[in-house]
């Protein structure tokens, strides 16, 4: 399957892109439905979809089993950790599965914990969402260790690097970062931040849930020990995916049970995995490649997460512009041309963020309202009623963004 990158002006390019997701053909109240609720999920492609059929009619079987369909889903789970390795630039034996990144990161936190004594030091940040700071506060209590948090530069919402610096200074076990705020859209420099952990002996571990679907990962170039994602933010269904260097994976000491496999990856994989999730996370992975041109599948990748990044930002501006030029509204996070994704943090003055999104769904315009477990960002904020949040995916149009900021309007009015 070959579909050619979308852009700005390139309505058949989108259209044919759009085609392949029915949930765009769903109408709410008379209204096509335009989802800007992307950050908290994507839609998902048929391709997708036809692959989980498929592993279950025809495949559905448990691994490392000596008849057919055992075999064939031993196959296609090795084929799902090529393909995701490829969107991480990692190799097949540094990625393992499990439910979510949350499951993931908890899993992986009492592996580490195992290892580490009352006041070792756990680093994490304002910024993340709370999967990336609740397993790291649990082993505050399990194995009384002392996490501390670098505070977020409220006017930019960005990081305080100058407090990361001293914090990585008292010399932590681990950094614990998010490479894009799920709240704010802001995007850190995992790599720098790696760089500055690694120079004073500690691991990093780096949530890229809210990053993968926007910027192409490399795991290489970030210098990250270990990095979490999730299919269902990047067109996928609901499956976690965690990288881990070869020799870190080999070594954690995750829980695990006696007979599991004990080599890596499979030995971070606790019980019979979501195989069909496994093979629609991998479907998913090929589905962005065939948007893109390139001798290989990370070639291809990062083909299309050009077009997909040219696009998003050209949405982003015109979506900020509009909102900016409503009476009452003021949005969170660094400004278009700043390091970030194309979702915009918003609140309507005089309306809690729920009600402005009940207003929208009306409209057909789905988004989504709260603190998106980044509760912390929110409450530095002040945001008692939390944030409306609307984000850019490779179905949206411009037309889409149109309607957002109409409907807003008419409530501000």
């Amino acid at each position: 399957m070959t579909i050619s990158i979308p852009a700005p002006s390139g309505a058949a390019h989108l259209a044919s892109v759009r085609s392949h997701f029915p949930a765009l053909e769903r109408r709410h109240r008379g209204h096509p439905v335009a989802h800007f609720d992307g950050p908290g999920g994507t839609q998902v492609p048929r391709d997708v979809v036809n692959a989980m059929e498929n592993y279950l009619y025809h495949h559905n079987a448990n691994t490392h089993w000596p008849y057919p369909t055992s075999e064939e889903t031993d196959v296609l789970l090795a084929a799902a950790r090529a393909a995701l390795a490829d969107f991480l630039g990692a190799t097949p034996t540094e990625i393992a599965f499990g439910a979510n990144m949350t499951s993931l990161t908890f899993h992986l936190a009492r592996g580490l914990g195992r290892g580490w004594s009352p006041g070792d030091k756990v680093v994490i940040t304002e910024l993340d969402h709370h999967a990336n700071v609740a397993p790291w506060r649990a082993l505050e209590r399990d194995r009384g260790i002392t996490v501390v948090s670098v505070p977020l530069n409220v006017g930019t919402g960005s990081l305080d690097w100058n407090r990361l610096e001293e914090r990585l200074a008292e010399k932590p076990r681990l950094l614990a970062i998010g490479a894009a705020s799920n709240a704010l859209g802001t995007i850190t420099d995992v790599g720098r931040a790696a760089a500055m952990a690694r120079a004073g002996g500690a691991l990093t571990f780096v949530d890229a849930v809210h990053y993968a679907p926007h910027e192409l990962v490399d795991v290489a170039k970030i210098g990250c020990d270990f990095l979490a994602c999730s299919a269902y933010k990047f067109y996928g269904p609901h499956v976690g995916i965690l990288f881990g260097r070869e020799a870190m994976f080999q070594s954690v000491d995750v829980p695990k049970l006696a007979p599991a496999p004990d080599y890596a990856p499979e030995r971070l994989e606790t019980g019979t995995q979501n195989h069909e999730g496994i093979v629609g996370a991998a479907a998913a992975v090929n589905w962005l490649a065939a948007l893109g041109t390139g001798e290989t599948r990370r070639a291809r990748l990062a083909s299309s997460f050009a077009g997909l990044h040219s696009r998003g930002h050209s949405l982003l501006q015109r979506m900020w512009d509009g909102l900016s030029d409503i009476d009452g509204v003021t949005l969170y996070g660094p400004k278009p041309g700043s390091p970030r994704t194309p979702t915009v943090a918003f609140t309507v003055k005089g309306r809690p963020a729920v009600a402005v999104a009940r207003h929208l769904a009306d409209r057909g315009v789905f988004v989504s309202s709260g603190d998106f477990y980044a509760s912390t960002v929110v409450e530095r904020l002040k945001l008692n009623d939390g944030l409306v949040r609307a984000g850019c995916a490779c179905y949206t149009t411009q037309e889409d963004v149109d309607r957002l900021i109409e409907g807003v309007r008419s409530m501000s009015s």
